[in-house]
Parts: structure tokens; C-alpha cells; sequence
């Protein structure tokens, strides 16, 4: 990645956005966020405030991936409910004033986390991290898409049904080199999808640690970011999709809880927090358990790839992004053996 892919004309921002937000002062200086390995993220600062700007990536694009339009609704949608997010300012879909869509929202100042074990924190504080990370999940689930306008924002049909194809088309299309796990997950998937069973909820997407802000001083999650690949679906997906970190080791560029002592750092096991949620959401029994945790690491590893061949092209948002396209293989192999 070249040091100008993801730079901007701050003046003529400025100029932009100062008659459509109100405030907005001229930007006296932009940072970008070392995480995220989609959308770029930067902070800017005016005389009087902070702003997050998030955008796509300039260059080729996969198509339907880096939708910024659609991050920017659900989270506008979002910002009256129970469901902590920041506030929309504003979404640009004019290619001209930076190089590509972006929107702007509100700066949140908080704790964000990327380490599954959360070594920052004392034991005693780990349990009631997780918990607040399960309550707000259910939260996301329980959203009155009546109320809220996004009844629209997904499309009918099996969910995973229509993910598995997708995200299969999107790995060809980022393909490298061949992965016989993958070919494995991509032959066996589609075959075993569970009946639709009716469930559809809001969901994010991408519920992981480092997608969620903190507050300084409580655990208790002040916005929930990231929501790119947010949409009406299956609930459970969400919920697997967090489970992974259960799997995934210590060495990885996203740490997961593998091998540790869990009872010893006060974080519950996979099955206690599936309980928990299950408990918050009304669900008795899960079913295809196996199947969803697959799906999970298929869909990771298959976004892995897409940033794998982002760094290919030289516009990869992240510098770290060749370790993390290095994962597809194995969490394609941790997909294999959620199947047993």
C-alpha cells in the first residue's frame, strides 16, 4: 500500500461539508485509524470538535462490498433505539469531493479492545465485559424493523442460502491461489443448509470485540461500529459468527481465547455465553450449531481473501493487511472442524 492511496484534499472537504453540517468548523487536521481493514477510517479535527469520516477504498472494488450507504442508514435508523451507535452528519455519494462515497458521524471517545482476553483488564472486570458484549447483540436482534424503517433492508428468502452463494462469488472473484479447505466448506455448504425456520432480525454483520466501543470507565458499550455488512438475516449468524473467537488461537493476527484458562480470567465458556443469550432472546434450543459455526469461518475466510487480494492491488486500508489475508486457509480449517 502506497503512503497516498487514502489521502484527501482537506481544504476542499472542508468546503464541502461546512454548509451541510451545522458546526462544522474547516479541519485543521486528519488521522487515520490504524484498525479496520475495509472501509479507511479517519479522525477529523476542527477548532471546536472531532468527526469520524469513514469511506470506500479508491481503486477496484469488489461489487456490493464497502457499502458505506448502507452503514450510514442502519446506523441512522439505529440512533433513537436501544442499540448503541454514534450520529450520522452526513453521507456523500459524489465521487468528486475526496475520490470516493464516504459519511460523517459523530466522534465517540471510549475504550476499544482488541485482544479476546482483554489483558488490560483485571479478571474481576472480564465477566461483565462479556456480558455487556451479549446483552447488546440481543439487543441488535430485538430491533423493531417496523419502527426503526429498515423492514426493507434485507432481502426474502433463506438467509444462508443466499450468503453461501454470495460469499462464494465473492471468493472466486479474490481468489489467489487454491485452498482445499475452502473447496471443502464451498461443496459441503450448500447441501446442508438448515430449513428456513422463519427467524429474521436486524443483524450486524461483524459483532466482534473490536467493533464495539466501551466507555472509559464502565463495561458498557457506547456504540457499536462497523456495519458494513449489516442486513435482515438469520440472528444466529451473528451469534456464531462472534463464537469464533472461542476457536481461534493466541498467535492469530485476531486474537481468539484457544487455549486459555477461561474459568482462570473470568470469561465464561462458548456454551455459557450461548446460554446467556439464548436466555435474553427467548430461544430454548439451538439447532445446526455445527453448521452455523462453518458458515462463520467460511464467510470470515472468504472476507480474509477479499483483503488478501486488496493488498495484491495496492489498496488495502489496513498495513497489517497481508497477515490478515494469510488467514483464510486456516480459519477455513477451523470451519472443518466446527463440523467434527
Amino acid at each position: 500500500m502506497t503512503a497516498s492511496v487514502h489521502t484527501f484534499d482537506a481544504a476542499k472537504l472542508s468546503a464541502y461539508l461546512e454548509p451541510r453540517i451545522e458546526g462544522f468548523g474547516a479541519i485543521k487536521k486528519v488521522s487515520k485509524f490504524a484498525g479496520g481493514q475495509s472501509n479507511p477510517t479517519f479522525l477529523l479535527e476542527t477548532p471546536t470538535a472531532k468527526y469520524v469520516l469513514r469511506r470506500k477504498p479508491p481503486g477496484a472494488l469488489l461489487k456490493s462490498a464497502h457499502a458505506v450507504d448502507r452503514e450510514y442508514r442502519v446506523q441512522k435508523a439505529l440512533w433513537e433505539s436501544a442499540v448503541p451507535v454514534a450520529q450520522m452528519y452526513h453521507l456523500c455519494q459524489d465521487d468528486a469531493v475526496i475520490g470516493s462515497w464516504f459519511y460523517v458521524m459523530e466522534h465517540k471517545d471510549g475504550r476499544l479492545f482488541w485482544d479476546a482476553a482483554l489483558p488490560e483488564l483485571g479478571v474481576d472486570e472480564h465477566a461483565e465485559m462479556y456480558d455487556e458484549m451479549n446483552r447488546v447483540l440481543a439487543l441488535i436482534h430485538n430491533v423493531d424493523l417496523e419502527a426503526t424503517g429498515l423492514s426493507d433492508y434485507g432481502r426474502p428468502g433463506n438467509y444462508f442460502e443466499r450468503q453461501i452463494g454470495r460469499w462464494i462469488k465473492q471468493y472466486r472473484a479474490s481468489e489467489t491461489e487454491p485452498v482445499p479447505a475452502m473447496e471443502k466448506l464451498i461443496a459441503w455448504l450448500p447441501e446442508h443448509v438448515p430449513p428456513d425456520d422463519g427467524r429474521i432480525s436486524l443483524i450486524h454483520g461483524d459483532y466482534r470485540l473490536d467493533n464495539l466501543m466501551f466507555h472509559a470507565n464502565r463495561p458498557e458499550i457506547i456504540a457499536v461500529f462497523d456495519w458494513e455488512l449489516s442486513t435482515l438475516g438469520h440472528p444466529l449468524a451473528d451469534l456464531a459468527y462472534q463464537c469464533m473467537q472461542w476457536r481461534i488461537g493466541r498467535d492469530w493476527p485476531i486474537k481468539g481465547l484457544d487455549g486459555l484458562d477461561l474459568a482462570q480470567i473470568g470469561i465464561p465458556p462458548e456454551d455459557a455465553y450461548v446460554a446467556a443469550y439464548c436466555a435474553r432472546t427467548g430461544l430454548r434450543k439451538i439447532q445446526h450449531w455445527p453448521f452455523y459455526l462453518a458458515f462463520s469461518f467460511f464467510r470470515l475466510a472468504a472476507i480474509c481473501q477479499g483483503v488478501a487480494k486488496r493488498a495484491a492491488l495496492g489498496n488495502a486500508s489496513n498495513a497489517e493487511a497481508h497477515k490478515v489475508g494469510g488467514m483464510t486457509a486456516p480459519l477455513a480449517g477451523l470451519g472443518l472442524e466446527a463440523l467434527g
